[in-house]
């Protein structure tokens, strides 16, 4: 695993999962964030050791924690699920289950590649790559389209919020399946995306929210722009052969880009909007 991969994978686990967490006010989950520290720190060493019984020890400790928000996520939806208003509210509730079960994803990669074994015929290099994929690309992105459809509930909003679990979800079975089904995921999860930058350039930055929140707002918007076009350049490529980014540049540029410029600033953003609403 690289320094920049690690990097970014530690600012998922110990940064904008425990943050995103706190954004989503669900009942129930106060306890596991405050205990996420006991798997998210030991998962953080093991990004820094040497593949082997310690590093997978540490990352097995981390897909417990992990494990849990995932088993969390059927609770919450039979609660979600009762009372009035609940159709309306499914958007925004499918994206936020989607953010609770992806972080598992994340950690089962890393503790196969922790421990130097490929996972379901996938190499070393992939297993540490899918790592940051289901913190950003899997929780952040989900995370941020249920925030978002709950803030301006409307067609593009309710649109942003089915399409990124969705596509989330078709990226990971092309995984197994082929390129193609893995590019169709790539242009519906682009376009929830991109539904997720327009309601947020449009509706959520708005004078009210403040010049500093604004502009973290702003700058989440347009990185995600350029980010998930650069996602479309590579599943592109990876399907019919045309040149496209190596997993190198990807990492360094729509890895970063999503960890940093989109994931960051909307977590700050949110909170923020969060704190002036109190």
């Amino acid at each position: 695993m690289t320094v920049l991969v690690g990097l970014i994978v530690m600012t998922g686990m110990l940064v904008i999962v425990p943050a995103g967490l706190a954004l989503m006010e669900v009942r129930g989950l106060c306890a596991i964030r405050r205990l996420w520290p006991l798997g998210a720190v030991p998962g953080a060493v093991a990004l820094w050791l040497p593949r082997g019984p310690l590093a997978t020890t540490l990352a097995v400790l981390y897909a417990l924690a992990t494990l849990a928000l995932a088993l969390y996520a059927p609770v919450h939806l039979a609660r979600t699920l009762r009372g009035p208003g609940a159709l309306g509210r499914a958007s925004a509730e499918t994206a936020l289950l989607t953010a609770l079960v992806t972080p598992s994803v994340a950690a089962l990669a890393l503790v196969a590649e922790r421990s130097g074994q490929q996972l379901l015929g996938f190499d070393l290099e992939i297993l540490a790559l899918t790592v940051p994929h289901f913190h950003f690309a899997g929780f952040a992105a989900a995370l941020v389209a249920g925030l978002v459809c709950r803030a301006a509930d409307g067609p593009a909003a309710r649109f942003a919020a089915l399409s990124v679990p969705l596509g989330t979800l078709l990226v990971l079975v092309g995984y197994f399946v082929d390129d193609w089904t893995e590019l169709a995921g790539a242009l519906v999860l682009t376009a929830g995306m991109w539904a997720v930058a327009r309601v947020t350039w449009r509706d959520i930055r708005t004078p009210e929210a403040g010049r500093l929140t604004g502009g973290l707002l702003a700058v989440s918007s347009v990185v995600l722009v350029a980010t998930m076009l650069l996602a479309l350049s590579w599943a592109l490529g990876e399907a019919t052969g045309l040149p496209h980014p190596t997993l190198t540049w990807m990492a360094a540029t729509h890895g970063l880009g999503n960890a940093l410029g989109f994931a960051l600033c909307s977590v700050l953003a949110w909170r923020r909007l969060k704190e002036t609403a109190q």
